[in-house]
């Protein structure tokens, strides 16, 4: 059950549309569930609707008149409740209940109280009411609304179990505010598929993801298009800014601008500034690290940002606090690799970015927070600009995409951990988006490496398949004794022997890295964990190569290592001015 609450100063206005077609004829069979005193008219149900609806709106409005000047501007409180996709349809006596229950318990109207606020519940379809109300009480004060939307979420979870309805996740006040319906009702009629508000929250995400600093940030908001509004101090300082899309105005022809802080609250400018004060870690140069010096600028630096997403899957599959910062931090990689991803996986990425979105704000806060490292990972990528989607750039975002989906599932047993709903569900919906991104990255370079595995000759293919068998025991097992869907390990082992390292070794080591439980396909994570720590192409069309000088193979007798043992790169400046990105390939 969802209640939305907003305000108001036209009382008739409001009935007039609540009684009326609807903007899509959607409204059937209006009339009232529910009133202050049970004997409102009911326009509804009047032989003269006019007449009915002009002497509701008195009976509502005579306090706000009897108190004149005293009276709030934005004396109309609406709150529409909703009950979910699938639950059972409420009788009007049911809504009737809910509609003095959410009265009660948000202040309007609290039981025994003969000076509540006079309220209507109003119902024109079956899965909601609208619940609304004048706020001069009949001593004619004002009504102590403090945490009303708070309040109404409380009672709807308690009315969800009583009523045996669908429970919904409890909010903790740390969501994005919700387009109006005013909003909503504007982006269908201008032909947009969503809100501004929306639009420009997506588009200051992606902004601020990987930027240096402060200038960097609002440059990149100009150059999306946006039009951007800065507020300044008497010093000069900056306190602020706005934002509005070009040709979005209001209905006098004025610019619709919309502050950081109401897009989301971690996106108002001293949000924002505590985030980039972190800053952005110095990022390394083309190496063994990041990959071979002849691949695209995307695929070395999705090829390095996936060694960071593995280390911040650790962290946050520790009972730690301070794993919160991370979230933050991956939120920044997904909406760089969302803004620069192929048309093929643009979508689905950009859907788990929005998602994961709302699990990057929790009441958690981390004291020592270090973002350095994803932050680097994200203005890498969108530096180098946009991977093509295929060859070796197509097969490094599918290498990304596989870890990043075990990061968000580490996200979400985090967030489960501590009784974050919200933030739970929405990492389980953002990695839904993330597998459905790399079964499109992946289909390509999968499809080869099983051709190639498959074409090994025998005598090898039975080498690499013991190897399998003795060190994933566990997996299913074919017809004829191998595990299922292994051709594409085989072959990446046999090009990680022709390398010159360990196959054995390397497949243990990749498979101590972290867990795998959580995979949709073992196989599949192997064979990017393998083909990125042996330095092997993430395009398998293109030939592996020998270890670079002063990179020692891995050797069968060798114990267990960890990711750590991979040599990394000596740092390089990171780069703060965002026009003097590489060139995009």
């Amino acid at each position: 059950m969802v209640p939305d609450i907003g305000r108001g100063s036209r009382t008739h206005g409001l009935l007039v549309y609540l009684y009326g077609p609807g903007r899509r004829e959607e409204h059937t069979d209006a009339h009232l569930v529910g009133s202050w005193d049970g004997f409102a008219p009911d326009p509804g149900r009047d032989t003269d609707p006019h007449v009915s609806l002009a002497r509701l709106t008195a009976a509502l409005d005579l306090r706000v008149k009897q108190a004149g000047d005293r009276a709030p501007a934005k004396h109309v409180w609406h709150c529409s409740v909703r009950t979910a996709p699938g639950d059972r349809r409420l009788s009007d006596e049911e809504w009737n209940a809910v509609a003095q229950r959410i009265v009660h318990a948000t202040g309007i109207a609290p039981d025994g109280d003969p000076d509540g606020c006079r309220w209507i519940a109003v119902r024109h379809a079956e899965d909601h009411i609208h619940i609304v109300a004048t706020l001069v009480r009949g001593d004619l004060r004002n009504p102590r609304l403090n945490y009303d939307f708070n309040k109404a979420q409380a009672v709807c979870r308690r009315i969800e179990e009583e009523m045996g309805l669908r429970r919904l996740n409890a909010g903790d006040g740390t969501a994005a505010k919700n387009p109006t319906s005013a909003e909503k009702f504007k982006a269908e009629r201008t032909g947009r598929p969503e809100t501004s508000r929306e639009t420009l929250r997506e588009a200051v995400r992606q902004a601020v993801a990987g930027a240096d600093d402060e200038k960097e940030f609002f440059t990149r908001l100009r150059e999306a298009g946006l039009r951007v509004k800065v507020r300044h101090a008497p010093s000069g300082d900056a306190l602020g800014y706005n934002v509005a899309l070009p040709g979005d105005r209001n209905r006098y022809g004025e610019p619709v601008w919309y502050p950081g802080s109401k897009l989301a609250p971690d996106l108002s400018l001293p949000k924002i500034r505590l985030r980039l004060a972190d800053g952005t870690a110095e990022q390394a140069t083309p190496s063994a690290a990041a990959g071979r010096a002849d691949w695209s600028p995307p695929a070395r630096e999705r090829r390095s940002a996936t060694g960071t997403a593995e280390r911040a899957a650790v962290l946050l599959d520790g009972d730690d606090d301070e794993a919160a910062a991370q979230l933050v931090g991956v939120g920044e990689l997904l909406d760089a690799v969302a803004q620069t991803s192929p048309a093929a996986t643009r979508a689905e990425l950009a859907a788990a970015a929005r998602a994961f979105e709302r699990a990057t704000r929790s009441h958690v806060r981390a004291e020592r927070a270090d973002t350095r490292a994803l932050r680097s990972a994200a203005r890498g990528i969108v530096q180098a600009g946009g991977a093509l989607g295929r060859g070796e750039d197509g097969g490094t975002t599918a290498m990304l995409v596989s870890t990043l989906v075990l990061v968000i599932l580490a996200a979400a047993r985090w967030h489960s951990a501590r009784g974050h709903a919200q933030q739970a569900y929405a990492s389980r919906q953002a990695a839904e988006h993330l597998r459905a991104a790399y079964r499109q990255a992946a289909a390509t370079p999968m499809r080869v490496l099983h051709d190639q595995g498959r074409a090994l000759p025998e005598a090898q293919r039975r080498s690499h398949e013991a190897t399998l068998r003795a060190a994933l025991p566990e997996q299913g097992v074919r017809a004829d004794g191998m595990p299922t869907k292994t051709d594409a390990l085989v072959a990446t082992l046999a090009q990680v022997e022709q390398a010159g390292h360990d196959p054995e070794a390397l497949l243990r080591q990749a498979i101590d890295m972290r867990e795998l439980d959580t995979a949709e396909d073992v196989n599949d994570v192997l064979v990017w964990r393998l083909r990125r720590i042996a330095q092997l192409p993430a395009h398998p069309g293109e030939a592996p190569r020998r270890p670079q000088a002063g990179i020692r193979p891995i050797k069968a007798s060798a114990n267990r290592t960890s990711e750590r043992n991979v040599p990394t790169a000596p740092p390089r400046p990171a780069v703060s001015d965002p026009r003097s990105r590489p060139p995009r390939r």
